[in-house]
């Protein structure tokens, strides 16, 4: 659904916008350089690429990376993470503690263990600053650099086809693959990295290893490679490497890692053609022998929710409640049932009974805030949710919401501000600029308000007049 005119349209692979990134004089690059380069590249590439919004697996994943980052040699201790929607296998990391994850890749990475050598390895690259350290070797070619990252990963991203690979390995390969791409030394180096991260974060460091062979395999038995496999070559030398290295650990027995399993059916159900052929693929799971029943069970639930099938969703919840009634993942299934169905007072009382016990969750937070508004409840919808923003002034989704809410609660000047944020934060910064402009007509009586709106167009403008950097 198109809300508040926010959407638009992520460019062609024959049309990707390729800002200007300034100086490209400076043979180094300082990390306060790098965070500042790494903030506009990411906003130039969601203005470019479908995102996640879902509040489930975004915050998985910040937790996820919450776990990480203490044992990490990141000496910048805060990760910017961009969800992309996208069934391939695929992450990658830039300059300036920015971490992309495809949602294929929860699909590709059997257990959590796996995904953490992932991102554990992304870090590795970004701690050991592998890329500024290509710059002493390769003079004045930063900005190339970072623009050809940008090509590269916008095709992959808005790819599912063989036609993106033939793009990205055809005439413009040589220079963005070549700033994909590390060394071999540059991957042994994150590699070795990510794995002493593992270890002290308590995981196992054998799954490093088991997803290498994951790729291996993906790649041996598709004509087309993966994305990540295109970037982060793995051989069979490199497969061997990571398992001696981690014979020096012992094997963690096997944990139940149900959350990831959750998030994983979530992927599942959406990379499937239809709810109803996904309803179909997890009950058949239930009826075999399924790998996490628990995670089969939810990804029916899921399904049967999405093709309208409320009663049988609701009776198939019903076993995963009585067995775990704590865990925030079915409640909010629970109350996402009744969302769908369209009965809001019931899923009001489950989301506020659980902020009573978790009032910092995000995902509670979110979906409250998107039940009120369903719920025709936007000025409370509308409090909410501006409070919220400025705990999470980055968050896009949060401003989204907040433009649709104050729309609808007839806010006309907060819904411009919304929009500004949300534009902004996406680097549409011609369109930031016009929200901006028309919420200063509206500001005329109120004197703090229009020096702050001022303030962030002369932000716009100065944007602008660098094409985004």
């Amino acid at each position: 659904m198109v809300l508040c005119g926010l959407a638009f349209t992520p460019a062609s692979h024959a049309d990707v916008d390729l800002p200007d990134l300034g100086d490209s004089s400076s043979i180094t690059i300082s990390p306060v350089q790098e965070k500042i380069l790494g903030q506009r590249w990411l906003r130039a590439y969601r203005s470019q690429v479908p995102t996640s919004s879902d509040p489930l697996i975004i915050n998985y994943l910040e937790q996820l990376f919450t776990r990480l980052i203490p044992y990490s040699q990141l000496t910048e201790k805060r990760i910017d993470l961009v969800v992309v929607e996208n069934n391939t296998l695929n992450a990658f990391a830039v300059p300036g503690n920015i971490i992309g994850v495809h949602t294929g890749l929860l699909n590709y990475a059997k257990s959590e263990n796996q995904l953490a050598a992932v991102l554990a390895h992304e870090m590795g690259h970004l701690s050991q600053r592998h890329y500024a350290r290509r710059l002493e070797q390769q003079k004045n070619m930063m900005v190339p650099m970072l623009a050809g990252m940008l090509a590269g990963l916008v095709l992959a991203a808005n790819s599912n086809s063989d036609a993106g690979v033939a793009a990205i390995m055809g005439t413009q390969a040589a220079a963005q693959q070549a700033s994909l791409a590390f060394s071999r030394q540059n991957e042994q180096e994150a590699d070795r990295i990510g794995m002493q991260t593992m270890v002290e974060a308590g995981l196992d460091p054998h799954a490093a290893a088991d997803m290498f062979e994951e790729m291996v395999r993906a790649n041996r038995l598709n004509r087309r490679p993966p994305e990540y496999l295109l970037t982060h070559p793995v051989s069979e030398t490199r497969v061997a490497d990571a398992r001696n290295r981690a014979q020096q650990y012992p094997r963690k027995p096997a944990v139940d890692d149900l959350e990831y399993q959750l998030m994983r059916s979530r992927v599942r159900v959406d990379a499937e053609e239809t709810p109803q052929t996904a309803a179909r693929m997890f009950k058949s799971e239930l009826d075999k022998e399924s790998l996490s029943p628990d995670a089969s069970r939810y990804g029916w639930v899921l399904a049967l929710t999405k093709s309208s099938q409320f009663g049988p969703a609701r009776e198939a919840l019903a076993p995963l409640l009585e067995k775990d009634p704590d865990r925030v993942t079915y409640q909010i299934m629970r109350a996402d049932i009744e969302i769908a169905a369209e009965r809001y007072k019931p899923a009001l009382e489950i989301l506020e009974a659980q902020l009573n016990k978790y009032p910092n969750s995000y995902p509670l937070i979110v979906r409250h805030a998107e039940a009120l508004m369903k719920a025709g409840l936007y000025k409370q919808c509308a409090e909410i949710l501006d409070l919220y923003s400025r705990k999470r002034s980055n968050d896009d989704y949060v401003w989204y919401l907040l433009a649709e809410v104050n729309g609808l609660a007839g806010n006309i000047l907060g819904v411009h501000e919304a929009r500004a944020e949300y534009f902004i934060l996406n680097g549409v910064y011609d369109r930031a600029q016009i929200q901006l402009r028309n919420a200063l007509k509206l500001t005329k009586d109120n004197a703090y308000r229009t020096a702050l709106i001022e303030e962030r167009l002369k932000y716009v403008e100065a944007q602008l007049q660098n094409n985004g950097f």
